[in-house]
């Protein structure tokens, strides 16, 4: 039952009073945590869980006769094959091939689309008015079930079987006799689903699936620990592991003079890299291992730019592995006379949602090689990992790096880093297997 508060309850998500862990964002109550960080990062590993975090207004539809030329327009991915009833990564860019916004898209007719999880960038670039297509916000939940026992759970909740459900592709079903749109994601390669409808139907559902998925392990994930998942996926995110360039585009920041509610804010600069060096913070779809979704085969903004990268592309995304010495250090610092090192939150950190903008120098004999971001503990392997865009010629496993951990001007401590697998969560590929 919600509890008055004097902010708005999500009214996708249910509010459980009884978990006392909660933060104010976007004005309403979210859950932090639920059964505790431990128990939901294993989740993924041993059981399944449910988050319904990124619920809300922020699901965009596009029709119209130009739909999809102003969609191509504004992505890198390919759309001469992209069939109705299917979804796609969609990445977009500015002129310079940094990204600006990454969601996922669905095609639910051939001039209608669906794009969620993206950010206003759209928004913007279909201000331009350049194109026949309309575009209409909706306010709708979406539940992220995955995990091992995540396809058992939501056939329990639904009461069909779902493994017709292929990759990349949804379908309708029901939970408790409320329509429901499922979804087969797991950009990372493991078994994983989305649940999508509007959030008026939101609580009964997530309810109904928690209670159905109870004899599956089901755990429901706070927003403490969703970032972990990420990086043990080796699924690189924006607004947490990097930043979006829109924050520098002149364009951009003058659309939000007239539209203030899609303007965020300036994110928070930290770690060790100087707060002026803004590149560090942000990405090109090679420094994040996505380039196989760039297709040279339609105009979009930033095109020139990727092409001349993929002539010569410079950095890749790696897993870094942190030596448990020097982690243990940092805290140790805690309890020794003067300046401590910079807090390690756990189990992400920087703990804070618009610290975004996070980097960390990364260096070879004093040699400056990458940029670290989005450092977790994973509680499943015992180790402090990181997410590391790192020069090309240094990405090979078992290489020996040094983290500088701490914020610019303060307290910089050296940490040994070894290049580790990627992704890190090596519990089998299971997006091709025959369910």
């Amino acid at each position: 039952m919600p509890v008055p508060t004097p902010f708005k309850q999500p009214p996708a998500i249910p509010y459980y009073p009884e978990y006392a862990l909660h933060f104010v964002g976007g004005g309403a109550v979210r859950q932090w945590e639920y059964n505790g960080w431990k128990a939901e990062s294993l989740s993924w590993k041993r059981s399944c869980y449910i988050h319904g975090g990124l619920s809300g207004p922020g699901q965009v539809l596009y029709q119209g006769p130009q739909a999809e030329a102003f969609l191509a327009s504004v992505f890198i991915n390919n759309f001469s094959r992209f069939q109705v009833g299917a979804c796609k990564h969609a990445i977009a860019c500015d002129e310079q091939g940094l990204i600006t916004a990454h969601g996922v898209l669905q095609r639910l007719a051939p001039d209608q689309f669906r794009l969620y999880v993206s950010g206003p960038w759209s928004l913007y670039m279909h201000s331009m008015g350049k194109y026949d297509v309309t575009q209409q916000v909706q306010d709708n939940y979406l539940f992220q079930v995955a995990g091992p026992t995540s396809l058992q759970a939501l056939e329990a909740a639904t009461g069909e079987s779902l493994r017709d459900v292929g990759f990349l592709r949804y379908r309708q079903t029901a939970i408790n006799g409320v329509p429901v749109e499922i979804m087969r994601v797991g950009m990372a390669g493991t078994l994983a689903y989305e649940l999508h409808g509007p959030s008026a139907d939101g609580p009964a559902v997530f309810d109904a699936v928690v209670e159905a998925g109870r004899p599956f392990g089901i755990e429901r994930l706070g927003w403490q620990t969703f970032p972990v998942n990420h990086v043990e996926g080796g699924f690189p995110q924006l607004f947490w592991t990097f930043s979006s360039s829109l924050y520098d585009h002149a364009g951009y920041r003058e659309f939000t003079r007239a539209h203030p509610h899609y303007w965020f804010g300036e994110p928070l600069f930290c770690g060790s890299v100087d707060p002026a060096d803004r590149r560090a913070r942000f990405r090109t779809p090679f420094e994040v291992g996505w380039q196989r979704s760039i297709q040279f085969d339609h105009d979009f903004l930033g095109r020139a730019a990727l092409e001349r990268e993929a002539a010569a592309p410079r950095r890749t995304v790696v897993t870094l592995e942190w030596s448990a010495e020097d982690v243990t250090d940092i805290y140790a610092s805690l309890f020794r006379p003067g300046e401590e090192y910079k807090y390690i939150d756990l189990p992400a950190s920087p703990a804070h949602r618009r610290s975004h903008a996070h980097a960390d120098h990364v260096t070879i004999n004093g040699k400056p090689v990458g940029i670290s971001s989005g450092t977790v503990y994973s509680y499943h392997y015992r180790q402090m990992i990181s997410l590391c865009s790192i020069d090309i010629d240094q990405a090979q496993i078992g290489n020996q790096v040094t983290v500088h951990w701490g914020d610019f001007g303060g307290r910089i401590k050296q940490v040994r880093a070894r290049v580790a697998r990627f992704p890190y969560l090596d519990l089998g590929r299971n997006r091709d297997i025959q369910l």
